[in-house]
């Protein structure tokens, strides 16, 4: 028997052993993973086509390794403008071992957990985190703030997410210019990030972080 299931944007045929390397999903090695868009289902004999998924049918999954795929550099440059930019790219792939094809509502054998993107759990986690710390006096959490700024920041006599949330546009133009941030306040939003750590959210500067990550050299 094969399926073909849906995960991650992109179409895969399966059948039991299978191995496929898939887009990062949230998991550790071992964890066993549920598959239900399922668009086809087929026995040699018959096919089963969904509209769009088939129903009651399952494909479980064990996941064997979180990993990477091969590096691709993006160069980027503008003629006679000195300006070049190169970056690279790593993309985080989830390998899983097709263990059971599911039909008729059936479960799997072993507990499973909806496949989900990995992205989305971290950024619970972090937000979760943020909450539970309280710490509202970690600039380092807005983006754009490294520790060069936030040390003028901190001399400046802003110590917390709720001094930068508070900020009116005269606070904006004075710290601007009194610490020589040229728009960078405005720029990368940090009033609104500010408002969004109070608020309990993932901050921006570990989602980019987390991303650009995978572009960075071995």
């Amino acid at each position: 028997m094969f399926a073909v299931i849906k995960t991650g944007g992109k179409q895969y045929r399966v059948a039991a052993s299978d191995v496929i390397t898939i887009e990062r999903l949230a998991g550790e090695p071992g964890d066993v993973i549920a598959f239900s868009d399922v668009l086809m289902l087929g026995n040699g004999e018959t096919t089963e086509v969904g509209a769009p998924f088939v129903a009651g049918a399952t494909v479980a999954g064990e996941l064997v390794e979180q990993s990477r795929g091969d590096k691709v550099i993006a160069f980027k440059k503008r003629r006679r403008q000195n300006s070049k930019r190169k970056r690279g790219h790593r993309q985080d792939l989830t390998v899983v071992r097709i263990t059971e094809i599911l039909t008729g509502g059936a479960k799997p054998s072993a507990k499973a957990a909806a496949a989900k993107p990995a992205s989305k759990a971290k950024a619970t986690e972090a937000a979760d985190a943020v909450a539970a710390a309280g710490d509202h006096s970690n600039l380092s959490l807005i983006a754009g703030i490294g520790p060069t700024i936030e040390k003028k920041l901190r001399a400046a006599g802003i110590a917390s997410w709720d001094e930068i949330a508070a900020w009116t546009e005269a606070d904006v133009e004075k710290y601007d210019a009194e610490l020589a941030l040229r728009g960078r306040i405005g720029r990368d939003e940090w009033i609104e990030q500010a408002k969004e750590l109070l608020a309990g959210k993932p901050p921006r500067a570990k989602i980019d972080q987390a991303e650009l990550k995978s572009g960075e050299d071995d």
